[in-house]
């Protein structure tokens, strides 16, 4: 990677595998009473109001902070995460919900979207400078930072946006160019990874790109969908990508984060 920043440009380079647990429906040839019980359902369903979007300011309010997860420090994400869509582009349309999910920005159609980062915290970053041993200087990027981006829409909208990324995975299998804040950069293979299986509906994908040309390195992300509002996570650590290996999202920043959606 040619950037300093390598946390940054993980984020808005990656766009790893998507593993979808998308809940299918199964059709029914039981009895007129079922059938009638299940128009009856549907006839409510379709009397109910329509989901309404949260504002960017509610979403805010719903991201993890400071001590919500024993382990991890919460931080804003205006200067690791891209501010908008218009700074992640891809070079197929399909593709372009994979990027954003990975940027921490709305897969689907929405303007409602918020973003913050969670870093594990490590035995080194309570000690003062001039107090780290060579191994704390050695160690110093292998820890991980998650990426975590909320956005809410009306309608089913939600369940559009998730369904754009599935179909964004098969779409996109066998890679794509991504202009990340100017950068190039070239994802090889993008596959469906095993999801947490949290909220309504979650799908997880993986990404292997090319770190220019000294090898690939392979990331995750997950999508996550809770009722109209959608969740999405994607994690870095340097020190597991120069040794050839890829970070996991923690689970326990997924249950969290998932935990506090309406």
């Amino acid at each position: 990677m040619k950037r300093s920043s390598g946390a940054r440009i993980a984020a808005t380079l990656t766009v790893s595998a998507l593993s979808l647990a998308l809940i299918t429906g199964c059709s029914d040839n039981g009895s007129d009473d079922t059938k009638g019980s299940d128009a009856k359902e549907s006839a409510a369903a379709s009397s109910a109001p329509a989901a309404k979007a949260l504002t960017s300011a509610e979403l805010e309010k719903l991201l993890l902070a400071k001590g919500d997860i024993k382990g991890f420090e919460a931080e804003s994400g205006d200067d690791t995460l891209p501010k908008s869509k218009s700074d992640v582009k891809t070079d197929k349309a399909e593709c372009d919900p994979l990027a954003w999910a990975t940027a921490a920005l709305a897969p689907g159609d929405t303007d409602a979207n918020a973003s913050n980062t969670l870093t594990a915290e490590t035995s080194a970053a309570s000690k003062d400078p001039s107090d780290l041993s060579e191994s704390d200087i050695e160690n110093a990027f292998d820890v991980s930072i998650t990426f975590v981006g909320l956005s809410s829409y009306d309608g089913d909208g939600a369940e559009k946006a998730v369904k754009a990324v599935s179909d964004g995975v098969t779409a996109c299998s066998g890679g794509y160019g991504i202009k990340a804040e100017g950068e190039n950069s070239k994802v090889i293979k993008v596959a469906t990874a095993k999801s947490s299986g949290a909220g309504d509906e979650s799908v997880a994908f993986s990404e292997d790109v090319d770190m220019d040309g000294e090898g690939t390195a392979t990331f995750l992300t997950e999508v996550v969908r809770k009722g109209n509002t959608v969740a999405t996570f994607y994690s870095v650590n340097l020190a597991a990508l120069g040794k050839g290996g890829k970070t996991e999202i923690p689970a326990e920043v997924v249950t969290a984060q998932v935990a506090k959606l309406k």
